[in-house]
């Protein structure tokens, strides 16, 4: 995409939303590791807003996803009443603004601002792993008891295969995946045809976030979840599919700069220790820990290989879309074994 200047459309957008509000100022604060940016517009000295600018995916989907984060944030038990930001709205309805051209196409959403306490280590110790466990347990309650409360996702995990399949068949998507087709589209039958043999009424959909690196969050002194904030990878899923980034977290590499996305962490000691604590406060069922290999699939086809070069730099796309292919695929069927979770937590 050519260079433009987004900051001209949050201006545009905010004078729809407030026309006699004028910001002092508007600063670009993204990450700058996705095609979201992210801007802090500043309305006087101590108050400001956060807006956000994304033109990756379906306006229809980013509208429907920041509603469904907008009721929960609304909607959850203490002490999660104030973890997530809560939306701008107008006429009781979530305020989006869109920006549209022949060439350009892009939607913005604005936030009350969340505040951020403490952060947890690069390197979570013994304890901090049991107490991370018990929490994300906790959360995870609260957000099943908001679920009768939220409108219903149109994103599954299989329109996003179905998408990811019907790349492939572009000139774009055979240029992009050329000499890996084959290895894809095995993938994804192996997915639909394995995630067949489940009953899925067992499994436990709730709001899931996915993306739970530690710069994500923060916890209150009491090491209760405080604040959440990035929202790209939101979804309505099953629970699981937020364990594979907490396997991250508490291992014993933690959190890094350079990364890869191995799958063997899943079974290391401590996410064992993790999912104990877990276990504890909202218990898994034996088909739920069975659907952690393909959580994995799905996370590996649909956010590295299908969207990659939206989320991550494009060295780092280029990167772990080289080693899904040379690693990741071939580890989830010869390195990853349910069967040391089942067996540690008693099943």
């Amino acid at each position: 995409m050519m260079y433009l200047d987004f900051s001209s459309i949050i201006e545009d957008a905010w004078k729809e939303f407030s026309p006699k509000e004028n910001p002092i100022s508007i600063i670009d604060i993204s990450a700058r590791v996705s095609t979201n940016h992210v801007y802090k517009i500043s309305l006087s000295a101590k108050k400001f807003i956060i807006g956000k600018l994304s033109y990756f995916g379906k306006f229809e989907h980013f509208k429907e996803d920041h509603t469904i984060i907008n009721i929960l944030a609304k909607n959850l038990s203490s002490p999660y009443q104030h973890v997530l930001a809560r939306s701008l709205t107008r006429n009781n309805e979530i305020f989006t603004y869109r920006h549209k051209t022949e060439s350009l196409d892009v939607w913005v959403v604005f936030y009350k601002p969340v505040k951020i306490k403490k952060t947890l280590p690069k390197i979570l110790n013994h304890s901090q792993i049991k107490s991370l466990g018990a929490e994300v347990a906790r959360f995870h309650k609260a957000c099943l008891e908001v679920m009768p409360m939220l409108p219903a996702s149109s994103k599954t995990l299989k329109t996003d295969i179905n998408h990811l399949l019907s790349i492939l068949k572009t000139d774009n998507g055979k240029y992009e995946h050329r000499g890996h087709i084959d290895t894809i589209e095995k993938q994804c039958a192996l997915f639909f045809e394995n995630i067949g043999r489940f009953d899925l009424d067992e499994m436990i959909d709730i709001p899931v976030f996915v993306d739970w690196n530690i710069g994500n969050f923060s916890l209150s002194t009491s090491n209760r979840f405080y604040s959440r904030w990035d929202y790209d990878w939101f979804r309505i899923s099953f629970r699981v599919m937020d364990f594979y980034f907490f396997s991250r977290v508490v291992s014993e590499i933690g959190d890094r700069t350079i990364f890869s996305y191995n799958i063997d962490v899943l079974q290391h000691e401590r996410f064992i220790l993790f999912l104990k604590e877990y276990h504890k406060v909202f218990p898994l069922k034996k088909s739920e820990v069975l659907m952690l290999r393909e959580m994995y699939r799905f996370f590996i086809l649909n956010y590295v290989v299908k969207d990659g070069r939206y989320f991550f730099h494009e060295i780092y796309a280029t990167k772990l879309q080289r080693e899904a292919f040379e690693n990741y695929f071939n580890q989830i069927d010869t390195v990853f074994n349910p069967e040391i979770i089942l067996e540690e937590l008693g099943f």
